[in-house]
């Protein structure tokens, strides 16, 4: 398993640009995808993104479509989520963790360990 430690939030303006960062340690960090979620005040944890073992495959929710861009670093142990024109609704602590696709549900899982988050709070 992997233990996930994120880094690089913060305070921005709407409009602006966050880069996260997840460095995971663990020699297996290239056998499993990675994904992103994130949890606002009051509301439950909701996925981001995803990306796949070799970094070929990456996957998004609708709301942050063509906004964010998850990538990874194999050689690294990291994962990366490039957040471009940011939203008041983006405001949320963000998580990384290994990830499962569960075809019963329709959703992607996280599982194993979970790093401490990073706030991102965007201002209007």
């Amino acid at each position: 398993q992997v233990q996930p430690v994120e880094s690089g939030g913060g305070l921005v303006q709407a409009g602006g640009f966050l880069r996260l960062s997840c460095a995971a340690s663990g020699r297996t960090f290239s056998s499993y995808g990675m994904g992103w979620f994130r949890q606002a005040p009051g509301k439950e944890r909701e996925f981001v993104a995803a990306i796949g073992r070799s970094g070929a495959s990456t996957y998004y929710a609708d709301s942050v479509k063509d906004r964010f861009t998850i990538s990874r670093d194999n050689a690294k142990n990291t994962v990366y989520l490039q957040m471009n024109s940011l939203k008041p609704e983006d405001t949320a602590v963000y998580y990384c963790a290994a990830v499962r696709w569960d075809s019963s549900g329709g959703n992607w899982i996280g599982f194993g360990s979970w790093g401490q988050g990073t706030q991102v709070t965007v201002s209007s």
